[in-house]
C-alpha cells in the first residue's frame, strides 16, 4: 500500500504550475491582437489576424511576440509592422478599431447579397460515356430526363425572387445544348423576367461542343451567352478521359471551340480540366496545351467524389499527395510560362491569392465561410428537385439526397433558403466554429464544405486532420506562401490577380 502510494506522488501531476513558472521576462509593452500562426519551411512561418492580413518572419516570432519580447526601440520595424497590421495594440482597445471591423465587413460582404448563381440542369442526356462523369448521364434519346417547361418557369420565379441584383443562369447537364430549344425558351423567358425585375443576369451554357451547331450560334450571339467547355488536355488524354463511340472527343471540342471564339469573342469561351489518374502522367502537356490554345487560365481541378467517377478507382482514385504532386509540377510549368511572356494563370491559386493579397471577398463558392452552397448557388434539377450545390445534386444521383432543399413548385422561397434542411446545414458551413478550422492560420483564405465532409467523412461536420479538402487546401495554401518569398513571383501573383501582365 505504502509503495503505490509513494509511485502516486512520483506520476506528473496535471494541476497547474506555481505562478512562478509563468513569470517571464517582459520587454514590450503591448496588448496582443487576435492572430495565428503556421509554418511555411524550416526557415519561415507565417502569422495572419483576423482579416486576412500577413506577416513572413522567421522561425520563433510567432513564441517572442506572444511572450512580449519585441521591443519598440529594439525591433522598430517588426514592432510598427505588427502596430500597422493589427497584430499588436498599445492599447486594450485599439483606437483604429472600428477600420478593423470594416476591413471584417468587406470580407464577409458576399453574403449581403445573397444566392447569384442558379444552375438548371436542363437535360440528363449526353453522347459522352465520360468515366469520370459525375452525374448519372443518359442516353441521347430519353428526352423523360429533360427538364420540362413548368420546372423551367418555376425555377425563374425562385431565382427573381434572390435580393442579389446579378444573377447568373447556367444550364448544365448531361449534355445542355442536347435540349437547346428548352434552353432558347429559358433564356427569353427568364430574360424578361428579369427586365420586370430590375436584375442583370448573365447566362453560361456547360457543353462538350459535340451538339453545337451552326444555327445555334445566331442566338447565343444575341443573348450574350457565354460557353464552358471542358479540355482535359492534348487528344491523347482528352480523348480517353472523355470518350465517345467515334474516339473523337478532342477533335470535336477544338473545332467547337474555334468556332465559338469567333462568333462569340474569346471572353465568352472558357475550359475547365478534370484530373483523372492519367492525367497525372502529363501536367506539362496539359498546361502546354492550354498555352498552345491561347488560353489565359487554366484550373487545376481533382476528381470530386461523386457520381460515376466513385464507379472506376483504377482511372479516377489516387491520394491527395499524388494530386498535390501533379499540382505543383504543373504549376511551376505555369510560372515558366510566365516567366517567359506568356501570360496565363491557374484559377484556384487566383481565387486564394485574391484572398490573401486584397482586403475583398471572391464569389468563388468552395472558397467561403459561411460556405456558398445556398448563400451563393443553388441547383434546380432536372425533375424539379432542389440541392443547396451542385455536388449536392451529385449526391442525389448516388440516392443521398441528405442536401435536398425542396421541390419546384411545392416549396415556398422561405421553406428552401431557410427550412429546416438550410437550418441544419447552417450549423457546420462555418469554418470559424470548426474544430481544426477555427485555429488554423489559413482559415480567412480557406472555406467549409459540408457536402464533401458527408461523401467522404459520413458527417456534414468532418474531421479536419483526415479531410481530403483540409489537406489539399492547406498545402497549396502553403505553397504559395513559399513561393512569394521570390519577388518574382509575387509580381506574376499580383498581375493574376490584376487580370493583366505588367
Amino acid at each position: 500500500m505504502k509503495n503505490a502510494i509513494v509511485s502516486n506522488i512520483n506520476k506528473k501531476s496535471r494541476k497547474f504550475n506555481d505562478s512562478s513558472y509563468y513569470e517571464k521576462e517582459i520587454i514590450g509593452d503591448y496588448f496582443l491582437l487576435p492572430f495565428r500562426f503556421h509554418k511555411i519551411n524550416s526557415e519561415k512561418e507565417v502569422l495572419v489576424n483576423e482579416v486576412g492580413d500577413f506577416v513572413m518572419l522567421p522561425i520563433g516570432s510567432a513564441q517572442k511576440i506572444i511572450e512580449r519580447k519585441i521591443s519598440r526601440t529594439d525591433d522598430e520595424e517588426l514592432y510598427f509592422d505588427l502596430i500597422s497590421n493589427f497584430f499588436i495594440s498599445e492599447e486594450s482597445i485599439p483606437t483604429l478599431l472600428t477600420v478593423l471591423e470594416a476591413r471584417y465587413r468587406t470580407k464577409k460582404s458576399f453574403l449581403e447579397d445573397f444566392t447569384a448563381l442558379h444552375i438548371f440542369v436542363i437535360s440528363l442526356r449526353c453522347e459522352h460515356t465520360c468515366h469520370y462523369c459525375q452525374v448519372s448521364r443518359v442516353t441521347e434519346d430519353k428526352e423523360a430526363f429533360d427538364m420540362s417547361r413548368i420546372n423551367i418557369e418555376e425555377g425563374i420565379k425562385i431565382m427573381m425572387k434572390s435580393p442579389n441584383n446579378h444573377v447568373t443562369m447556367e444550364f448544365q447537364g448531361g449534355e445542355a445544348l442536347l435540349a437547346f430549344e428548352n434552353i432558347k425558351y429559358a433564356v427569353r423567358l427568364a430574360k424578361e423576367a428579369a427586365l420586370e425585375n430590375q436584375k442583370h443576369i448573365t447566362f453560361v451554357i456547360c457543353t462538350n461542343m459535340a451538339p453545337l451547331t451552326d444555327e445555334m450560334l445566331p442566338f447565343l450571339k444575341e443573348y450574350n451567352i457565354m460557353i464552358s467547355t471542358s479540355l482535359d488536355g492534348p487528344d491523347y488524354v482528352h480523348n480517353k478521359n472523355r470518350h465517345r463511340p467515334q474516339q473523337n472527343s478532342y477533335e470535336v471540342t477544338i473545332a467547337g471551340l474555334e468556332k465559338c471564339r469567333k462568333e462569340l469573342g474569346e471572353e465568352n469561351i472558357s475550359a475547365l480540366l478534370t484530373t483523372t489518374n492519367l492525367s497525372l502522367q502529363y501536367s506539362h502537356e496539359i498546361v502546354d496545351e492550354y498555352v498552345e490554345r491561347k488560353f489565359r487560365n487554366i484550373f487545376l481541378r481533382p476528381i470530386s467524389p461523386y457520381g460515376f467517377a466513385t464507379h472506376n478507382e483504377k482511372k479516377n482514385k489516387y491520394q491527395t499527395e499524388k494530386f498535390l504532386e501533379f499540382y505543383k509540377t504543373a504549376f511551376e510549368r505555369i510560372l515558366d510560362h510566365n516567366r517567359k511572356g506568356y501570360f496565363i494563370r491557374e484559377d484556384y491559386a487566383t481565387v486564394i491569392l485574391k484572398k490573401i493579397l486584397t482586403p475583398f471577398p471572391v464569389g468563388y463558392v468552395d472558397l467561403q465561410s459561411p460556405a456558398g452552397m445556398i448563400n451563393n448557388v443553388i441547383v434546380f434539377n432536372y425533375d424539379g428537385k432542389i440541392y443547396a450545390s451542385d455536388e449536392a445534386r451529385m449526391l442525389a444521383e448516388m440516392k443521398d439526397f441528405t442536401f435536398q432543399l425542396g421541390i419546384l413548385g411545392e416549396s415556398s422561397y422561405n421553406d428552401i433558403f431557410y427550412g429546416h434542411k438550410a437550418m441544419e446545414i447552417a450549423e457546420t458551413w462555418t469554418n470559424e466554429a470548426l474544430a481544426g478550422c477555427s485555429d488554423c492560420a489559413f482559415q480567412q483564405y480557406c472555406g467549409a464544405d459540408p457536402v464533401l465532409n458527408h461523401a467522404t467523412q459520413g458527417n456534414m461536420y468532418g474531421y479536419r486532420p483526415a479531410s481530403v479538402f483540409c489537406q489539399k487546401n492547406m498545402e497549396i495554401i502553403r505553397y504559395l506562401f513559399e513561393l512569394m518569398e521570390d519577388k518574382a513571383i509575387e509580381k506574376i501573383f499580383r498581375s493574376w490577380i490584376t487580370g493583366h501582365s505588367e
